[in-house]
């Protein structure tokens, strides 16, 4: 197929309860941004999320818990110890992780996700979580950005009260990180056979990586039954091995946002964008992150701001330009 006969094809299939060939993904990453193809390409996008979320878009709120030096050392993380970045360690407390989430609460956030070091205790966050349920009413999902763990750790997670995990095989992994990839898996695994559910990106994504690798991520996120796709950009922290890089185009996020969208069709009918663009979000993207606490793609410790100011009245105005509205729950208006 031509490029154009793939886009209508997928187009017409992305209803359907099935993740497009491997191949036909490679095809559609490997369209030349900005071309004519590509804009055809981000238009089939967003007529399927029209379709699959009756342009209904959400926001994702993280709170970067703890500002410490990791001893994990990923190439694109600020807080990798070997890099010297970080100086002081910082962490929020109980009442200032309270006042956060009540923030994203009533900004109409839907998923707000504690985002932690590798080692952070998880039964402190089990406690945070029980917490966070009694003193902070809303319709409102509550998660988790943490470390590897088992599957009696999946249910007990789920029974303090957390509804999802953030959790991903991150491109590179094993060469840009420390982690064992079949550790990441087994933990991926534990979350889909739990209560809990999972959101799983492609990411970071950088210009280093091959439309092979994109591919293969964007079919693990439906694999693993994630209720989120989408992507992430790698953000050039200076410092880090990986920093002299420079980012991925806004051009190029939207291609790979289109991808995930007709790739993964009504598999996963919620596809984030982060950092947001409103090019992304007109490219099928109906989720967006906004941020503050501890940062990995920065090499600052956003106390009660938002990262590079992009808070919820700012993601709701992109959504807005791109024909979305924005809600708090999948069944009403916030």
């Amino acid at each position: 197929m031509t490029n154009l006969e793939l886009i209508a094809y997928a187009e017409a299939h992305a209803e359907k309860h099935e993740t497009l060939p491997r191949e036909q993904i490679i095809q559609l990453l490997s369209i030349e941004p900005e071309s004519e193809e590509w804009a055809a390409l981000g238009a089939a996008a967003r007529r399927v999320a029209h379709k699959l979320t009756h342009d209904r878009a959400y926001l994702w709120g993280a709170i970067g818990v703890d500002y410490a030096p990791c001893s994990m050392n990923c190439d694109f993380c600020s807080l990798g110890e070997k890099w010297g970045i970080v100086k002081q360690t910082r962490a929020y407390d109980e009442q200032a992780t309270l006042d956060q989430v009540r923030e994203y609460a009533q900004a109409g956030v839907r998923w707000i996700v504690l985002r932690t070091t590798e080692f952070y205790s998880q039964d402190a966050l089990g406690d945070m979580i029980r917490t966070i349920r009694a003193n902070v009413p809303g319709d409102y999902e509550i998660g988790l950005n943490i470390g590897e763990f088992d599957l009696a750790k999946a249910n007990w997670l789920a029974a303090c009260g957390v509804n999802f995990i953030y959790h991903s095989l991150r491109l590179g992994e094993g060469r840009d990180t420390r982690f064992d990839p079949k550790v990441r898996l087994s933990t991926l695994q534990a979350v889909k056979d739990s209560p809990l559910k999972l959101v799983f990106l492609v990411e970071p994504v950088g210009v280093e990586h091959t439309n092979e690798e994109i591919a293969d991520l964007a079919l693990l996120t439906a694999q693993y039954g994630a209720i989120v796709s989408g992507s992430m950009a790698r953000i050039p922290v200076p410092g880090t091995p990986l920093g002299v890089h420079p980012q991925v185009s806004d051009a190029r996020m939207a291609q790979i946002i289109a991808v995930i969208r007709l790739a993964c069709g009504a598999c996963i009918p919620d596809i984030c964008i982060h950092p947001g663009t409103q090019l992304a979000m007109e490219f099928g993207a109906n989720v967006t992150v906004i941020e503050t606490g501890s940062i990995p793609r920065d090499t600052c410790c956003c106390s009660g701001g938002k990262w590079h100011q992009f808070d919820a009245s700012r993601a709701k105005e992109l959504f807005a330009k791109a024909g979305y509205t924005v809600y708090q729950t999948a069944g009403q208006a916030q």
